[in-house]
């Protein structure tokens, strides 16, 4: 009613002067007024200065701690956007990596493979033991800086990114054959018997990267054996299939088959078999983990080692059917054979001659394509087979090699040596059937090359 309410406003009015001291003081109070039933009215004042100090400390400390958030906000987009500069920075110099190292490699091989070429011709043409060990000594030494610089640009590629896997399905024994032709001479310098067991799988990966890993194996395995054998076989285990190396050489503990994957890791044991800087089964590992592939090891030490690789089988398709492969006799005589060799390095060809005409054959030599047609015109000549640089003057070996072919009306045998490892160049050159051959010429593979080239001539006689 009127009357209670202007109690309560008296009454207000009274402890005016009173609630104007208390807020001079800090402090706050809440007033609450309840009537009484017979019309008397409770008022009631309570000190509520600690909750109001409260509240006014929370909503300061909301926001200072949105203020900071804020600037935590604004300095992580900061601290990202360096990091993306910074990574993209660190992948740019990567790529500029990559692009050195492969044409570093490229200017560095050539005359290492030239110096090659002399040495494995000195080897053949000396009679005295003694020469033989030394220039034997000079050959392996440059077969140790080459596996290096190769190994180098892989381990770049990798890092960068620059090696991507191209899956395919193909036949094993494709690289089965293609990995016999070139271990096989290279086991009977050591007089290990190299044997590869044939498979009639076919199989999903990257052909070229599979070969890589594979090479590496038998390599070390050779390496590794002084005497018995290397095997290569496959095992087929439900939807994948395993291959195998198999080798009867110094073997490895089990505390070191991890170690034996690291960068840089050699085991003491096999320090003394060879120069090498421990990055081939690196190389191994890595290829492995791009193609997702597993790799696995047991080793007893004195007894030999197993390295095998896991991979999916593929479905047979009609026009994989698989043919038993054929043997290739490595030690073919080369007598008389007819080779072109295309280099627009002189040192190169000569290094070719020496070695070819060492071996019995008929060397002809060119600088580019237009000698090489008036060489391979000449009257009373007749080319068995073609063994061409890629990079020449102003053209490239493929080119030159299909333009041979047309000209002579036949389908005329032929190796591309080369320091790339771009793999659409290999491939290229396989759908040509050209044999793809990496600077420094390993002259036992080219031998076993050659010896596929007299097999074919002998057939068109």
């Amino acid at each position: 009613s009127w009357q209670v309410a202007d109690r309560i406003r008296k009454l207000m009015v009274a402890y005016e002067p009173y609630q104007e001291r208390l807020a001079h003081n800090g402090q706050v109070l809440e007033v609450r007024s309840d009537a009484m039933p017979d019309g008397g009215l409770v008022v009631t004042f309570a000190d509520i200065t600690e909750r109001v100090l409260a509240a006014e400390a929370l909503q300061d400390v909301n926001e200072s701690l949105e203020q900071r958030v804020s600037e935590r906000t604004n300095e992580l987009v900061e601290v990202n956007h360096e990091l993306e500069r910074a990574k993209a920075l660190a992948e740019a110099a990567n790529i500029d990596k990559t692009r050195f190292l492969a044409a570093a490699s490229h200017d560095i091989l050539q005359p290492l493979n030239a110096a090659r070429l002399y040495t494995t011709s000195l080897v053949d043409r000396s009679n005295d033991q003694t020469e033989r060990n030394l220039i034997g000594s000079v050959d392996s030494s440059l077969e140790a800086v080459e596996d290096i610089l190769v190994t180098l640009l892989d381990i770049s590629r990798l890092d960068a990114g620059a090696m991507k896997p191209e899956v395919s399905v193909f036949r094993l024994d494709e690289l089965l054959l293609a990995l016999v032709n070139e271990f096989e001479p290279v086991a009977q310098e050591k007089n290990l018997e190299f044997k590869v067991v044939p498979s009639r799988l076919v199989v999903r990966s990257d052909r070229r990267l599979l070969r890589r890993v594979l090479q590496n194996l038998i390599s070390n395995a050779i390496k590794y054996t002084d005497s018995g054998r290397v095997l290569m076989g496959c095992r087929r285990r439900g939807a994948t299939v395993s291959v195998q190396v198999h080798d009867t050489g110094c073997g490895i503990a089990s505390r070191d088959q991890r170690l034996i994957f690291r960068e840089f890791k050699r085991l003491r044991e096999g320090e003394s078999k060879g120069p090498g800087l421990g990055l081939g089964l690196s190389i191994v590992e890595r290829i492995c983990n791009v193609l997702e592939h597993s790799i696995s090891v047991t080793s007893t030490p004195e007894a030999g080692s197993s390295f095998s690789i896991s991979l999916p089988v593929a479905e047979l398709q009609a026009e994989l059917q698989t043919t038993a492969v054929p043997s290739v006799p490595l030690s073919a005589n080369l007598e008389g054979l007819c080779v072109l060799c295309v280099d627009n390095e002189r040192k190169i060809l000569d290094g070719m001659s020496a070695l070819l005409g060492g071996w019995g054959c008929n060397v002809l030599v060119a600088g580019n394509l237009s000698e090489a047609q008036a060489a391979a015109n000449t009257d009373g000549v007749r080319v068995d087979m073609i063994v061409a640089d890629y990079h020449l003057d102003g053209e490239d070996g493929l080119s030159l090699i299909e333009q041979l072919r047309r000209e002579l009306g036949w389908a005329l045998p032929a190796a591309l040596v080369t320091a790339d490892h771009d793999h659409a160049l290999r491939d290229r050159t396989r759908e040509m059937g050209v044999s793809y051959m990496n600077k420094p010429v390993k002259p036992a593979a080219l031998r076993a090359v050659m010896s596929q080239a007299r097999l074919r001539a002998e057939a068109a006689e």
